[in-house]
């Protein structure tokens, strides 16, 4: 069974200093707003309101911890990074993400991973560029090309395609796992499970991140 399904809330973080200091690792989530990163979540450790949504996408600032492992004594955590992008959203908004979900990513030590959810009809965009360059080169990254099952089959392979050409000039010789996933059709669900039980395997035992190339997950 994957760890994942043992997920619970912990804390909600609103500022850097309230960060856990216990040490455990961390796997973050993030993404675009609307590229459906907290219904990923939910389906990955079957939870319907694990993690959700503000009702206004872009205005919720904080970083949700879920606790994972035995309930007495958690072993690691995920954690729900405020969705990004939304144009409606004030620049003091879209700059308090640049100060908490940015300054985490980039510096958090604790972090094993990094889950990116993004659109498969849209690929990669400037603000995932700028969200991984924020990333340490250690830092392995699984994307979910989200809403896959609105393409067709050709559509889906020419989109993870064209998603693995964008990500190895990020992000060359990085640890990248891409994955068509949909949260309707439950696609991708083992594969994803699976890639972060490993990241968080390899933590357990004091493993640095392999010096993998990037890998193409088939359906």
């Amino acid at each position: 069974m994957s760890i994942l399904l043992t997920a619970r809330f912990h804390t909600t973080v609103a500022q850097t200093r309230q960060l856990p200091r216990v040490g455990l690792p961390e796997i973050a989530f993030a993404g675009r707003s609307n590229a459906g990163k907290s219904s990923a979540i939910n389906v990955l450790c079957q939870r319907r309101r694990l993690a959700f949504s503000s009702r206004t996408p872009g205005r919720t600032q904080a970083l949700n911890f879920f606790a994972i492992g035995p309930k007495e004594e958690p072993s690691a955590f995920l954690v729900d990074t405020p969705g990004y992008g939304y144009a409606a959203a004030p620049q003091s908004v879209r700059g308090a993400w640049d100060a908490l979900a940015g300054r985490y990513l980039g510096r958090r030590a604790e972090l094993r991973g990094v889950v990116l959810t993004v659109d498969s009809r849209r690929l990669v965009t400037e603000l995932d560029r700028k969200l991984l360059g924020w990333l340490a080169p250690a830092v392995p990254v699984l994307v979910l090309l989200t809403k896959s099952d609105k393409l067709g089959f050709a559509e889906r392979s020419a989109a993870r395609r064209a998603a693995v050409a964008q990500l190895e000039e990020i992000r060359p010789g990085a640890d990248l796992s891409v994955i068509l996933f949909s949260v309707t059709a439950r696609t991708g669900l083992d594969e994803a499970r699976a890639i972060i039980d490993g990241w968080l395997a390899r933590a357990r035992v004091g493993q640095p991140a392999d010096d993998s190339k990037t890998v193409l997950v088939e359906d």
